[in-house]
């Protein structure tokens, strides 16, 4: 039986890719993070508007049957969660031109990466999705109880994991990226009792990056039968002194939120 790709659903016409209708297409993708950077410096009452166009972007989401809107809000969770995330980081940033690096960073994403298909492509948008999303809850949320930091980061790791794997055809997709995302939520409740920043990016952050990237890249060569013995060595060599660093040259202090 074929397997079920949420993108096939979402009419071809509402994809322009050249002519008039492409430009148009191209327009409006300039124009959302402009919006988003204009709005922003209108100041607070201004920012949900901000938050808000980013979820009215999606409205393609919901042009298909009601019974398919699940399987198409996860295929673009990823999307969603870039967006609202660099709204966030646009309302905290300390200037106007770090406003605008944002703003034009989130133009790359929806002009360059998002339409990306290819293996590697898809790789980086589930890497940058994890990443963002992750930074943005412990910048917001790093005082919130336990349950919410566990939740939201297992929520992002377990998005993040099926975008990745279902471009790889995986038969265990599902499974992998739950067994991510309770990873995630595990590490969360672990570390958030020892809650660290090394400047804007959390301890959990910092870790599930390394380690999810660290597997990201030994599943994608293993999958590519390019993964010699000594290159996983590598990878797991890497990864665990990363890891050691960053645990013996932390401050295990009294750092309980």
């Amino acid at each position: 039986m074929a397997r079920f790709s949420a993108s096939k659903l979402l009419p071809l016409k509402l994809k322009p890719a050249a002519g008039y209708s492409g430009t148009v297409h191209l327009g409006l993708l300039i124009l959302l993070p402009l919006a988003m950077f204009v709005l922003i410096r209108l100041g607070d009452t201004f920012t949900r508007l901000a938050y808000a166009i980013v979820l009215l972007s999606k409205w393609r989401m919901f042009a298909v049957r009601p019974r398919f809107w699940l399987a198409i809000i996860r295929a673009n969770s990823v999307d969603i969660i870039v967006g609202l995330s660099v709204v966030l980081f646009m309302t905290h940033s300390s200037s106007q031109w770090l406003q605008l690096v944002w703003a034009a960073a989130y133009g790359v994403w929806l002009i360059y990466l998002k339409p990306a298909t290819s293996m590697v492509m898809t790789a980086i948008q589930a890497a940058i999705g994890q990443l963002f999303g992750l930074m943005a809850i412990y910048s917001v949320w790093a005082g919130q109880p336990f349950a919410v930091l566990i939740l939201s980061t297992g929520a992002v790791c377990l998005l993040s994991a099926r975008h990745f794997f279902d471009t790889f055809d995986e038969p265990y997709a599902k499974l992998l990226a739950y067994f991510w995302g309770y990873l995630g939520a595990a590490l969360a409740w672990l570390l958030s009792h020892w809650l660290l920043f090394y400047g804007p990016v959390a301890q959990p952050t910092l870790l599930l990056s390394v380690i999810g990237y660290g597997l990201a890249g030994l599943y994608y060569f293993d999958h590519s039968e390019k993964l010699s013995s000594m290159l996983k060595w590598q990878f797991i060599y890497v990864m665990g002194a990363i890891i050691a660093v960053i645990l013996a040259f932390s401050d295990w202090g009294d750092k309980v939120v």
